[in-house]
């Protein structure tokens, strides 16, 4: 292929990207032929070619009545495929197994389910502790035990509104805290970025819990340490927060928003 093949081919590329970033930026209902140009830049008939070569293919769709263009739902099934497609389960694992090891606690990983937290990996200390959600698969509902009240706190107004409400009565059966207590403690977990709260619901036993944040800074899981409240001193507890919430947001970079275990959070609520 000649230079100006390949520098034509390269601008193609270029204009494609261009209206799928339009296309994905529009509002719900989508975008216009006309507002679409406008928006490229582009000449009418250049992007109208465009947009029908991306909808043959399932990167757009159009729809006639409206004459709207959106995303086709090949590009998320590409997205979902994107990269190294790990799970949160194996993205964390490898930070639980190396703060144990340094801290000699228990360390668990909570994933948001609906009205719940779920328990899908753990990593036990030296020391046998005793927890609410217990083994991998125990669950617990959020706003019980630090790294289920870390969720519940970076969970959008009237999602966390809705669950606060929800959970209240269910609380009482763990001896939890009233919902002026509770909205407290979440507003201290927004300031500090972690949940050190709550110990003495279980006799002798303490933690600190921190959220794992997706893209939208909304609480997709957390991780947490479970320990005795004599080991937890103030100085120690300082240094373990700040840990937590570092290994915490450096997982939150490389979650896959198309992992499954995280989309079941919704689906548990709609349930």
């Amino acid at each position: 292929m000649s230079e100006n093949g390949t520098d034509s081919t390269v601008s193609g590329v270029g204009r494609v990207f261009s209206l799928l970033r339009l296309v994905a930026e529009a509002p719900p209902g989508g975008l216009r032929l006309t507002d679409i140009a406008a928006r490229a830049g582009l000449p009418r008939p250049t992007v109208h070619r465009l947009l029908r070569a991306l909808a043959a293919e399932g990167a757009v769709a159009f729809e006639p009545r409206g004459k709207r263009y959106t995303l086709g739902l090949d590009l998320f099934l590409m997205a979902a495929r994107a990269g190294d497609a790990t799970g949160l389960r194996d993205l964390a694992r490898p930070t639980l197994l190396r703060l144990t090891a340094s801290l000699g606690e228990t360390l668990f990983l909570l994933v948001h389910n609906g009205y719940d937290a779920v328990c899908i990996e753990r990593s036990a200390g030296p020391l046998p502790i005793r927890s609410f959600t217990g083994d991998i698969g125990g669950r617990v509902p959020l706003g019980i035990g630090q790294g289920a009240t870390a969720i519940l706190a970076f969970l959008p107004p009237a999602e966390q509104d809705e669950i606060v409400r929800h959970n209240l009565p269910r609380m009482r059966d763990f001896g939890g805290p009233d919902e002026a207590s509770l909205r407290a403690e979440i507003a201290r977990v927004r300031r500090e970025g972690f949940c050190g709260g709550a110990a003495g619901l279980i006799p002798g036993m303490a933690g600190i819990g921190a959220p794992i944040l997706d893209r939208d800074q909304r609480a997709v899981a957390a991780i947490s340490i479970g320990t005795t409240t004599d080991r937890l001193t103030p100085e120690r507890r300082e240094v373990i927060a700040e840990m937590l919430k570092r290994e915490a947001t450096a997982i939150g970079r490389q979650i896959n928003p198309f992992d499954p275990t995280l989309r079941r959070a919704g689906a548990a609520m709609a349930g």
